[in-house]
């Protein structure tokens, strides 16, 4: 998992060269005017999903896992918090594959973090995270799903 600020983004592209699609789209797009849905980058490889999220207390919030995709997650409209746990400390849970996606509800976080916008958490297969913690009945957010190298 990596939390931090969207200018600082490109520090990473050396992790996964897909990164650098990412940055290049927010170099050319503005997030916040972005209609919800999907928006593809570079085929399936990155693309962009925006969403209106309800948002959960920690208790509301489910764990979830992927195999296939980072998640370089960026609320839009408020902050917003996320659980983390390693995939490893997760119970088994029947995996999705057609989604990329494994939820597994009633598991609080190990520990929990707050991005604001213009910040980013990022996480990678051995991530387990709860994402849309937030004070607020709905937030905009930016969830890129990059391809795995």
């Amino acid at each position: 998992m990596i939390i931090d600020t969207l200018e600082n983004l490109e520090k990473y592209v050396s992790l996964n060269p897909l990164f650098k699609e990412v940055i290049d789209f927010l170099k050319e797009n503005e997030l916040g005017s972005l209609e919800p849905g999907k928006h593809f980058i570079k085929e399936k490889d990155v693309f962009v999903n925006v969403q209106m999220a309800k948002g959960k207390t920690k208790e509301e919030a489910v764990m979830e896992y992927h195999k296939e995709y980072i998640d370089i997650q960026i609320p839009l409209s408020a902050e917003e918090t996320f659980g983390y746990i390693p995939t490893c400390a997760l119970p088994e849970a029947e995996f999705n594959v057609e989604k990329d996606i494994a939820k597994v509800p009633n598991v609080p976080g190990q520990s929990y973090v707050t991005c604001s916008p213009n910040m980013f958490a990022m996480f990678f297969p051995q991530d387990g995270h709860a994402p849309c913690i937030s004070k607020e009945a709905e937030l905009k957010k930016a969830i890129f799903k990059v391809k795995v190298s």
